[in-house]
């Protein structure tokens, strides 16, 4: 494609060739003649001297004199934002695997009592419980078990080898990655005189939104009683957990490792980092930031606010916390050495 062509499909303004040839797409650092990238992150502004890509998309306020000196070997595209055009463009170059299978594979068993859109696709071992219902150009791809009772919203996408529990309901546009279990029973027991344990009935299910995307071996829990919930645009990295009754709220982003404990509510378009931690029964308000690794005991009720730390403080009190604990070993130090200079005084003064 020559560049003119790119700046059309990303609604861009060309800043030096318009006729460059764009064979390919990659990173900044790592980028060959006949490439495209990106700048979108300033820290990788060290780059434009160096890259050798033929283009770079760029942000239409980026400053005249920042280009000037480089327009000799490099043209630009200024674009509103140029990471998500840069997506586009992965997109163009790489477009996305589709699958070449059709209906359903002759190994898959569907039960009498079920329901299979015509347009809907079954892999390899599939199993369909009874009473369970596949939308419109869903595809289940292979050894995927759909238990009874289960709804699979149009234009879904399950991976190899996700389990989906009886009565769980999955939205429209769903994509599930590898390995993820969706309604597995809550982690409830009852302690009993003996100091044994008795299971508490999981007879709940789990609700999942429309877009929402599930990373590989994530675990969503069924809900006591009720529902436990994942609304509409949630996105949520590999190996989290997700315990009963809980509810996320709209487009949140949860990152790996992340845990969330039974009843807990998360809010919309909170930002969990990984292997952040929610105890059970609490609150998180919208627009939450949680930074990784953080512990959340109580309940956030302010929108908006970012957090760090376990237990989790407001982000610019633990960073200060932070710095001060780096100052520990020298403190004590001088605490030690000041304790020795009173010593020392008082020893004077009582020699007198």
């Amino acid at each position: 494609m020559h560049l003119r062509e790119i700046a059309a499909l990303v609604g861009g303004e060309i800043v030096g060739s318009a006729d460059a040839e764009i064979l390919r797409v990659e990173k900044i650092e790592e980028a060959r003649s006949g490439a495209i990238t990106f700048l979108a992150n300033r820290k990788y502004k060290q780059f434009l001297g160096t890259t050798g890509a033929s283009a770079i998309l760029v942000g239409r306020t980026t400053p005249a004199e920042e280009l000037r000196g480089h327009t000799g070997r490099l043209s630009f595209v200024l674009v509103d934002d140029p990471y998500r055009s840069f997506l586009r463009l992965v997109d163009v170059f790489h477009p996305a695997a589709t699958t070449t299978l059709k209906g359903i594979h002759p190994t898959a068993i569907v039960a009498p009592g079920a329901t299979v859109h015509p347009d809907a696709v079954l892999g390899a071992y599939v199993i369909v419980g009874e009473r369970a219902a596949i939308g419109a150009r869903a595809v289940i791809l292979h050894h995927c078990v759909i238990a009874e009772d289960v709804t699979v919203g149009d234009d879904t996408l399950l991976y190899p080898s996700v389990v989906v529990r009886e009565g769980t309901k999955i939205g429209l546009r769903v994509i599930i990655h590898s390995g993820t279990v969706i309604g597995s029973d809550g982690f409830g027991f009852a302690p009993t005189p003996s100091g044994a344990y008795e299971k508490i009935p999981q007879r709940g299910t789990v609700v999942v939104g429309d877009d929402v995307e599930i990373g590989a071996n994530c675990t969503i829990d069924r809900a006591t009683l009720g529902e436990t919930r994942i609304e509409r645009g949630v996105k949520m990295d590999n190996l989290i957990m997700i315990a009963h009754n809980v509810t996320i709220g709209e487009d949140t982003v949860i990152a790996g490792q992340a845990g969330v404990s039974g009843s807990t509510k998360i809010g919309k378009q909170c930002m969990i980092g990984g292997q952040a931690g929610f105890a059970g029964h609490i609150t998180i308000a919208d627009r939450t930031g949680a930074g990784a690794q953080s512990g959340y005991a109580k309940s956030i009720t302010e929108p908006g606010t970012n957090w760090f730390g376990s237990p989790a403080k407001e982000v610019s009190r633990a960073f200060r916390i932070e710095a001060a604990l780096k100052q520990l070993p020298e403190l004590l130090t001088e605490v030690q050495q000041l304790k020795l200079r009173i010593a020392e005084l008082e020893q004077q003064l009582h020699g007198k």
